[in-house]
């Protein structure tokens, strides 16, 4: 694959954005393959994805660009990232005891239908260990007893060992301390199985049955220390209806749960999610 890389700019909203950064690349004898970008007329932001690759021999690696887009970013007080898309991000999965999202993600990763490599499980409980085995994954069992920040800091410990750069909690059915939500920030994401801001906390599909909803949904969100305020990064839903029990609410639910948490897992890796305060900016695919 050719070297090609992803640049992520947010800055304060200006005229000649968009012409400084494309006459610097192409300055950098760099080829344009995909860009968009959004101006937030509430906080005055601006915010921009670039996928471009290198065509010639003077400005071939991140360095090389970043020194490019140097002024670029200094006139403008940009916030600016370079990737290498080549480079697949390294994500490693949390779970409990429910088995849905972890599966589908597995299948997704061996399938080749998710851009990441998959570098190990934790769970604080050992009934997944033959589903994560099965795909040649290491399975951390770090059981919950007395002491949370001890099991936390083996959990951390994991993390950083593998080199993983993503946390993703599909349905880990612990509430994470605000101290390692700070030391995942950005970088952790959860499946709530609402619509969320409906529906917070334990059992939420009982909750939305005995309210009479006519929609039940999930939301993938960045994790803060605020319990499921997090930045939204996707949500979907589906009709249900008075026919239905809370069971049925559960089952339908789960089909939307592994949707919106692949699609969560998918945009990050490819950087299309930029933070814009308690929201997201997501350049989705063709965008």
């Amino acid at each position: 694959m050719s070297p090609h890389y992803v640049l992520n700019i947010r800055c304060g909203d200006a005229v000649g954005i968009v012409a400084a950064v494309a006459s610097a690349l192409a300055s950098s004898e760099a080829f344009i393959t995909e860009s968009s970008h959004f101006g937030d007329e509430g906080t005055g932001l601006f915010f921009m994805r670039t996928v471009f690759r290198a065509t010639g021999t003077r400005f071939a690696t991140l360095d090389d660009f970043r020194l490019a887009m140097a002024p670029v970013a200094q006139r403008f007080d940009m916030q600016l990232q370079l990737f290498d898309a080549t480079q697949r991000m390294k994500v490693m999965l949390a779970v409990s005891k429910h088995g849905h999202c972890l599966n589908h993600l597995l299948h997704r990763w061996h399938s080749g239908e998710l851009p990441v490599d998959m570098v190990g499980v934790v769970s604080n409980h050992a009934e997944l260990r033959r589903l994560v085995d099965w795909y040649g994954l290491p399975f951390h069992h770090l059981p919950l007893q007395d002491d949370k920040a001890a099991q936390e800091a083996q959990l951390l410990e994991r993390f950083a060992a593998s080199g993983a750069e993503l946390l993703v909690l599909a349905r880990y059915m612990q509430v994470l301390s605000d101290d390692l939500c700070q030391r995942l920030e950005g970088r952790c994401i959860n499946i709530h199985h609402s619509f969320l801001p409906s529906f917070k906390g334990a059992r939420p599909y009982h909750q939305a049955h005995a309210r009479g909803v006519k929609v039940v949904g999930a939301t993938a969100h960045y994790v803060t220390a605020d319990l499921d305020e997090g930045p939204i990064i996707e949500q979907d839903t589906v009709r249900v209806d008075h026919t239905l029990d809370a069971e049925a609410f559960v089952r339908l639910g789960k089909d939307v749960e592994n949707v919106v948490l692949a699609r969560a897992v998918h945009w990050h890796a490819e950087h299309r999610v930029l933070l814009n305060g308690r929201r997201t900016v997501v350049f989705r695919h063709g965008a």
